[in-house]
């Protein structure tokens, strides 16, 4: 598994030890995680929700006019390097 799926697994694990079950989805250059949040959460429990989720590169919150709400968040894979392309044996 690479680096940002094991992060992603880790906000996932506590997301789910905070009573949100949790999504986890590995994309071409990411890996998401998506929980549903209930209206029912405390604000001591927004704010360890917001502890796990800061550990993501990108979070939010996506709510509907239906009063869904999906927290979500991105950590982003490594980008492997491939040295100097356009070095000295670049020919053009």
């Amino acid at each position: 598994m690479p680096a940002s799926g094991v992060r992603a697994a880790a906000i996932a694990a506590r997301l789910s030890d905070l009573g949100l079950p949790a999504r986890v989805e590995e994309h071409g250059r990411h890996t998401s995680v998506e929980a549903e949040v209930p209206d029912s959460l405390t604000a001591d429990s927004w704010r360890e929700v917001l502890e796990a989720v800061a550990e993501a590169d990108r979070f939010g919150l996506l709510a509907t006019s239906l009063n869904d709400r999906t927290l979500w968040a991105v950590v982003h894979k490594a980008v492997p390097t491939t040295g100097d392309v356009g070095g000295p044996s670049h020919q053009r």
